[in-house]
């Protein structure tokens, strides 16, 4: 038997065994339940059967798995998906945080798994995948052999030399970081320089707190106690005799010893002051012209003294600091109006594809555009500066014509960049003699993704067109690009113990939506398909699964989402540019 001989016949099998157990499905009486879950049980076993052909294909051709499932990829279109609403009985909760989607009780259309649930693998084909890793690696440089030949006809895509390889999902990440360089430094007013990182050193113009100022309101007293108030007539210049000193005013005459002045808080201490009384611990007596403590004061308590948090010169914050809105504060406390910054990127958003609407329900085919209004915030989020959001039709010179005109740093588009009948993201790449830095990433949504550098110190990221693909895609190569390119710092590595196990591809990184519980542990998301929102909508984070799946307890990478990392960016106006039809 041949190659292509043992395939079609394993796949046969494989597509026999699930519509026998199908047929299940129709038993009627009070067995009804457990045959509607044999299905699912059946498509599992058809499943392992198909990753092991898959396994066994890829190592005798050199080559990724010819059958790999579309969807899960990150497939180039918009899923119009089913509604994945709760099964019955269920919870939001339930729905949300079930992880395992071979585990619901019920097999509804809303619960069965997404593409991307049913290409992990079970577990009982682990070994066959440490098999194929070993015979994958005895067969790479065989790959490369001229004479060797080529797949069996029927199989999809091109001899195995000839495919774009994968990269691994840390290596891409990598190599996006390192595509470009920080762009030049800015000088922006305060108020426009939120989000932005420091481009030199930010020193201290001046001493903080520049003169001596009370902490409390209360009486700014000279010397021990009991203590002399003034009367209107006697009270010193630049103190009201009901008020006292105030914040904002010059400075007052000096304090004799044994004489006290009432004081407000940020007020200018008098010289001669050696402390400050608090209103709660001074008694007025003797007609309100002599003042007791009502418990013993020390030299200098509550008064702030000149240059106490820092003196003229010093370095507060070093640059590539991120411009928080706490920094504004201190850097205009140190006399600071404007601050030199890193520029932000530009950025140029392209949503592709004649289905997508973009307002109304779903019909006749058509889909509703969840990437356009999504893009831009997320883009903000990660410091950059979003010049247009357009969209183009399934139009090959249109697409040519405004990734062309472009004067973005990084024009970003989603869709189009697998090799279907309208997929025109690597012709028009090729036609513009654009660099392929990543073509496809072993990762899971999102493999589709790609990063091109289209003219000196000018990139296009290609996202996938499924909306959680497209995430994926935005977290493995537009941050790190953008990161590099407005100088910020890459954000502290951490990892979380798994409350769930994931199940794992046989070859690629998995993304999943989770939540922060007890701190140190998250709970996986159910809602995790290629074209779902629902689960990273509820998300603090991604956690990154590697190859194989991870153990309940396990340890796995978390990817903080901008908005609970920081916040910093995200603002309501935007640059909106129109293209291609609704």
């Amino acid at each position: 038997m041949t190659d292509r001989d043992a395939d079609a016949a394993l796949d046969r099998a494989a597509d026999e065994a699930l519509a026998l157990f199908a047929d299940d499905r129709r038993t009627p009486g009070d067995r009804r339940e457990s045959h509607l879950r044999r299905p699912q049980r059946a498509a599992d076993l058809a499943e392992t059967v198909r990753w092991n052909v898959a396994d066994w294909a890829a190592a005798d051709w050199g080559g990724p798995a010819p059958h790999e499932p579309e969807a899960d990829d990150g497939s180039d279109r918009p899923a119009d998906s089913p509604s994945n609403g709760p099964s019955r009985g269920s919870s939001f909760n339930d729905e949300l945080f079930n992880s395992d989607p071979f585990s619901s009780s019920e097999t509804s259309p809303g619960d069965r798994p997404t593409p991307d649930d049913r290409a992990t693998r079970p577990a009982s084909s682990t070994k066959a995948t440490q098999r194929t890793k070993s015979a994958r690696s005895a067969k790479s440089a065989e790959s490369n052999d001229p004479g060797r030949p080529s797949p069996p006809a029927g199989v999809p895509g091109e001899a195995p030399e000839d495919r774009p390889h994968a990269t691994p999902w840390h290596a891409a990440r990598t190599a996006a970081a390192r595509a470009a360089q920080p762009l030049p430094s800015v000088v922006r007013p305060l108020g426009e320089a939120l989000g932005q990182v420091l481009a030199a050193p930010l020193a201290a113009l001046t001493d903080l707190p520049s003169f001596d100022t009370s902490a409390m309101d209360g009486w700014a007293v000279a010397g021990p106690g009991p203590w002399r108030l003034p009367s209107e007539d006697t009270a010193p210049e630049g103190a009201g005799p009901s008020t006292g000193i105030l914040a904002g005013h010059a400075e007052a005459a000096p304090l004799r010893d044994g004489h006290a002045v009432r004081i407000a808080t940020g007020a200018r201490v008098p010289p001669g002051a050696t402390a400050v009384l608090r209103s709660e611990h001074g008694k007025v007596r003797g007609e309100g012209r002599e003042l007791y403590a009502s418990r013993h004061i020390t030299q200098g308590q509550d008064i702030r003294p000149r240059g106490q948090e820092c003196r003229r010169g010093d370095e507060l914050l070093p640059a590539g600091a991120l411009v928080t809105p706490v920094v504004l504060g201190l850097a205009a406390a140190a006399g600071y109006d404007e601050l030199r910054v890193t520029s932000r990127p530009r950025v140029e958003v392209l949503v592709l594809g004649d289905e997508l609407l973009r307002a109304g329900l779903p019909h006749d085919g058509r889909i509703r555009d969840a990437l356009g209004p999504m893009l831009g915030p997320w883009l903000r989020a990660l410091g950059a500066e979003v010049t247009a959001t357009r969209h183009v039709g399934d139009d090959p010179e249109a697409l040519h014509a405004a990734v062309s005109a472009s004067t973005a740093d990084v024009v970003i588009t989603t869709g189009g960049t697998a090799s279907g009948p309208v997929d025109h993201v690597h012709p028009t790449l090729r036609r513009l003699g654009a660099e392929q830095l990543v073509d496809g990433v072993e990762v899971r949504p999102g493999h589709p993704m790609l990063l091109a550098r289209i003219a000196p110190g000018r990139h296009l990221v290609g996202l996938p067109g499924n909306p959680l693909a497209a995430v994926s895609g935005l977290l493995t190569l537009a941050e790190p690009l953008l990161r590099t390119l407005s100088a910020r710092p890459a954000p502290a590595p951490y990892r979380a113990r798994l409350t769930e196990a994931v199940q794992g591809h046989p070859v690629d990184t998995r993304l999943i939506p989770v939540v922060y519980q007890h701190g140190d542990r998250a709970r996986p998301l159910r809602f995790h398909g290629p074209a779902m929102l629902r689960g990273i909508a509820a998300a603090d984070a991604l956690a990154v699964v590697p190859p194989g799946g991870a153990e309940k307890g396990a340890e796995a990478e978390i990817l903080d989402l901008p908005w609970t990392a920081d916040g910093i960016g995200i603002s309501a106006d935007s640059t909106t540019g129109t293209g291609g039809t609704p």
